[in-house]
């Protein structure tokens, strides 16, 4: 796995390939407000009876939505609620400075005013979380988990052990790179996000909502998300990139450090030069049809609506069996759902097969998607035979992320 990074009308490209071909494709628009993953201290502006929500002011200019679902408050005995027993509005009021993290990313439109409007909003959440390179820190869980990726049973035990070593750290996700590691390195990596929150949490005072913490940019959420992989190279081509891949290895992956390469180019100048030079534009502007074209003669055609995503299947020129095609389908499409940043539901009409081996093909599609760094559930086939298939994402889809840039 090589690691592209490169600039382009001031936003950030990252750029993962493996055998010349894309596998993820992270980009930082400049007209992003709100980015994944940042931290506030937030003050309720209006409590929505009707949504059972808050809109949250985040820093006197931005603004998110709080449902009650995604409330965390403290018994007198210190223990830890979810929100959803009680109306929001008997925990909070308006006024009310209490810390938040965007779980959802905010580009804006320049349409209308999102104050008080669900859909021009980004969502928050009280349960904030600290990523690492192989554990997730949540502030306000107090036992540890084995993250719900892994799903190799005959390794559960080993995996328990290894998080048992953590001692009285708790709050610990162990992600799916940190299958085989030493307890050593997972104790350390446990160590400094303690730190990074205790640093974090000295900043919730003061009468004023504001930013305190940026959430992790497309360098930082490359680098987390491809760590399951070998990386082989960081290839940058500006010391701006290089210095910002270096601080995140030096924290969270130290033996990445001598990976990171700087690139000297002839005509570094040019837009894009780097992915220019390793050619791999034309799979880039490839995202933005509607077809795909399978390695043996068959495609998948996707059509995104407002309500959900559908993607049929066509044969083509492949004379193999359905159930093949069916596969190479799903190793696309899951490729697909994950570079287009498709979320919600996801419908597929899949080549009809027989019950055997539709359930060949879910096991296919459950192996294909375990790697996606966004939640994605398979639920299952419809009695019309299309597969349901579900996926959270955490930043806006390809297409936004592209709006005014002049590609």
């Amino acid at each position: 796995m090589d690691i592209l990074i490169e600039e382009y009308e001031e936003n950030i490209w990252s750029v993962a390939i493996d055998n010349k071909r894309i596998e993820g494709l992270e980009i930082d628009p400049p007209s992003e407000k709100i980015r994944y993953g940042s931290i506030f201290y937030a003050k309720v502006a209006k409590i929505d009876k009707a949504l059972d929500a808050a809109f949250m002011d985040l820093d006197g200019e931005n603004t998110g939505i709080l449902y009650n679902r995604d409330i965390r408050y403290k018994d007198k005995s210190g223990k830890t609620h979810k929100g959803g027993e009680r109306a929001i509005g008997k925990i909070l009021k308006a006024g009310d400075l209490i810390p938040v993290q965007a779980k959802t990313s905010y580009i804006t439109t320049h349409d209308t005013d999102p104050w008080y409007s669900e859909d021009k909003t980004a969502q928050v959440s009280m349960d904030i979380t600290l990523p690492g390179r192989y554990l997730i820190y949540c502030t306000t869980m107090d036992k540890n988990r084995i993250s719900k990726r892994i799903k190799r049973k005959e390794i559960s035990e080993q995996l328990k052990e290894m998080l048992n070593a953590l001692g009285k750290m708790k709050g610990f996700i162990l992600r799916a790179a940190g299958v085989d590691l030493q307890t050593e390195i997972l104790h350390r990596e446990a160590g400094l996000l303690q730190e990074m929150w205790n640093g974090i949490q000295q900043h919730f005072v003061g009468n004023d909502p504001r930013l305190i913490a940026l959430g992790p940019d497309a360098i930082q959420r490359t680098l987390s998300d491809q760590a399951i992989f070998p990386i082989e190279r960081i290839e940058v081509v500006t010391m701006d990139h290089f210095t910002q891949a270096e601080e995140w290895c030096q924290i969270y992956a130290p033996d990445l450090m001598t990976k990171i390469i700087p690139v000297e180019l002839t005509d570094a100048t040019l837009d894009l030069a780097l992915l220019e030079h390793r050619d791999i534009l034309s799979q880039i502007e490839g995202l933005f049809q509607d077809y795909v074209l399978l390695r043996h003669g068959g495609n998948i055609i996707i059509q995104e609506t407002a309500a959900l995503t559908a993607i049929d299947i066509n044969s083509g020129s492949d004379k193999r069996s359905n159930l093949a095609i069916n596969i190479d389908a799903a190793h696309e499409i899951a490729r697909q759902m994950r570079l287009r940043n498709l979320g919600g539901i996801v419908v597929v009409d899949f080549l009809k097969i027989n019950k055997t081996d539709q359930e060949a093909l879910l096991k296919a599609l459950n192996d294909v998607t375990y790697s996606d760094p966004c939640t994605v559930q398979i639920h299952g086939m419809t009695k019309l035979g299309l597969i349901e298939i579900t996926r959270k994402r955490r930043t806006a889809p390809l297409d936004e992320r592209f709006k005014g840039i002049a590609f």
